[in-house]
């Protein structure tokens, strides 16, 4: 077994506190390791006094590893694995109760140390072995997108002057864009510096950085993607759409604004009823501010889940049985409210605008007219 500095550092300190101990001879501290036919070898990793001997491993059936008057084992044990040893050498004989729970106390504090030692080493094996096999899937999956763009760009030379049909494959070409930005982030993470552990609060789940801006970016070009992917699962499903009449000149982490509002979208298809309709509001307000109002013409969230919906892996009763992880809105109100916005949830959508229809549910995004610098995510 491999220990780690954090654990001989302990150890060290563990040690230390027996200086004042004058009928103790010495304290030597081993770990469990193979050896030949399976049988554990105990291996010296620290001692007390620190006089730079070097010690020899310990061996089943060697002299040093059976008790002697002067000498005693304490076990390293965690249930039926033995995790180590501690040898005390002693000059008093019966040991003192002091000096006998001290040791245990340490034995006992070691042990558990051991056990988060090896805990976390196999945990990192596990992360850097789950790292290998999805930087090998992201490798692959460009393959295939590569591949995917190349046939769209093929098909459109061809529909050149087929304004039906050309539309649609634009639409394909950008998600196939989106695509690669989504597997770009995937390739970065864990290579950003992460925050120092604390007591504090978990951060708000906010995008990784590879999808955070950059800053200054037309909302206008992002929206178009949205709508034309709108538009054609609107088709698809046989219900109706209704697209903004006009489109917010707005300037900031756009990217940030388009992941919000396809959230939005993506579950007023998947959650409204067949048949309802489904649209995108845009409206300038009199504070210089943007309203963004997804809204669809389905039945009303119930009241006793409006504000639930809004917290991390909550399904509410029209999810239940359908897939999805309850991420959706906690990332939308988190991303809003990183760009200085707010996203709430206004029954029925006529309470936004006159227009919209007297039932059905209203997701409100407000973008201020100078949206600050958002906060990057973990």
């Amino acid at each position: 077994m491999q220990v780690s500095n954090r654990f001989l550092a302990l150890l060290r300190f563990q040690l230390a506190q027996f200086a004042d101990r004058s009928d103790l001879s010495s304290l030597v501290v081993y770990v469990t390791q193979p050896g030949e036919a399976n049988a554990p070898i105990l291996v010296p990793i620290g001692q007390w006094p620190s006089d730079g001997r070097a010690l020899p491993a310990v061996e089943a059936g060697s002299p040093l590893s059976l008790p002697a008057e002067e000498r005693r084992w304490l076990p390293l044990r965690h249930q039926r694995v033995l995790l180590g040893a501690i040898q005390v050498e002693t000059s008093v004989v019966p040991w003192p109760d002091s000096l006998g729970q001290r040791l245990q106390a340490v034995a006992l504090c070691l042990t558990e140390a051991l056990c988060l030692d090896l805990e976390q080493q196999q945990l990192q094996q596990t992360l850097e072995q789950q790292q290998a096999e999805l930087g090998l899937l992201l490798h692959q999956l460009r393959n295939p997108l590569a591949a995917l763009r190349t046939f769209g760009q093929l098909l459109l030379r061809r529909l050149e002057q087929d304004q039906q049909n050309r539309p649609l494959v634009e639409g394909l070409l950008a998600e196939e864009r989106q695509l690669n930005r989504y597997v770009d982030a995937l390739s970065q993470l864990g290579r950003h510096e992460q925050a120092a552990v604390s007591g504090e609060a978990a951060a708000p789940l906010l995008l990784p950085p590879g999808l955070v801006g950059p800053e200054g970016q037309p909302l206008l070009d992002w929206l178009e993607p949205l709508m034309q992917r709108a538009a054609a699962t609107a088709s698809l499903q046989g219900r109706p759409w209704h697209p903004p009449s006009c489109l917010p000149n707005w300037h900031g982490d756009s990217g940030a604004v388009a992941e919000i509002l396809a959230n939005l979208l993506n579950n007023a298809f998947r959650y409204s009823p067949s048949g309802t309709a489904i649209g995108l509001d845009c409206q300038a307000l009199a504070s210089g501010d943007w309203q963004l109002t997804v809204w669809d013409g389905g039945e009303p969230i119930a009241e006793n889940e409006r504000q639930a919906i809004f917290e991390q892996g909550f399904r509410g009763r029209q999810g239940q049985g359908r897939p999805g992880t309850g991420l959706g809105l906690a990332l939308a109100r988190d991303l809003a409210r990183s760009l200085g916005g707010e996203l709430n949830l206004v029954l029925p959508p006529a309470a936004v605008a006159q227009q919209l229809p007297e039932r059905g549910n209203a997701f409100c995004l407000r973008l201020p007219a100078a949206a600050p610098s958002p906060a990057a995510g973990p």
